[in-house]
């Protein structure tokens, strides 16, 4: 058993096979993330109903091979949403961006994440959805509505940039598919780098 598990990491080291990782999807209820995990799997669009219970589907974005899971953004799913950091590597939480009164409640989210020890060293992934719909918040706008400015990779302040753990905002429509695709990119990009994940 080491030496098949001691050859597969040499494997995938040199990108003969795909890593696979689990990545969660979350957010507040109604922000697209089951519509985004459907529209993913089949390409088509389709409108859900509250997700009442966790659900996964696997998917592949270069030679990262994600388990997504879905684990619903009304009140009660929320407290359960902890539960899976310490067994994820990527963490993609979707904000509405045009439902300006719960963001708030989103920003309130979104810090627990960021300041958690547990996925201190995973990448998030934030998602403005809805940028075709009107009245939705630009990304400087959401960026300062979220108070995400110093978490973000790219604002970070520090010559080792190594020990900041991976954070961006990406603007994306999943009904246009605008910007997602970047979004997945960039998080399977940043988990490749991750040695959290064997």
């Amino acid at each position: 058993m080491f030496l098949f598990d001691w050859f597969r990491t040499i494997l995938q080291y040199f990108g003969f096979i795909n890593k696979k990782c689990k990545l969660l999807i979350i957010g507040l209820d109604n922000a697209g993330k089951s519509t985004l995990l459907s529209k993913i799997k089949d390409g088509r669009l389709v409108q859900h109903p509250p997700t009442n219970q966790p659900w996964s589907e696997e998917l592949t974005v270069g030679k990262v091979t994600f388990q997504a899971y879905d684990l619903g953004g009304h009140a009660s799913a929320r407290r359960v949403w902890r539960t899976y950091f310490p067994a994820v590597d990527g963490i993609v939480f979707i904000v509405d961006g045009c439902d300006i009164e719960r963001l708030p409640e989103a920003r309130a989210e979104i810090t627990g994440i960021l300041t958690d020890e547990i996925v201190s060293d995973v990448p998030v992934l934030i998602l403005g959805n809805k940028i075709d719909k009107r009245g939705c918040y630009g990304k400087e706008q959401l960026i300062q509505e979220l108070g995400i400015n110093m978490h973000l990779s790219e604002n970070v302040n520090t010559e080792d940039k190594s020990s900041t753990r991976p954070c961006t905002l990406v603007m994306s429509s999943v009904v246009q598919q605008i910007g997602y695709g970047d979004g997945f990119r960039w998080m399977a990009s940043h988990i490749q780098d991750n040695g959290r994940n064997n």
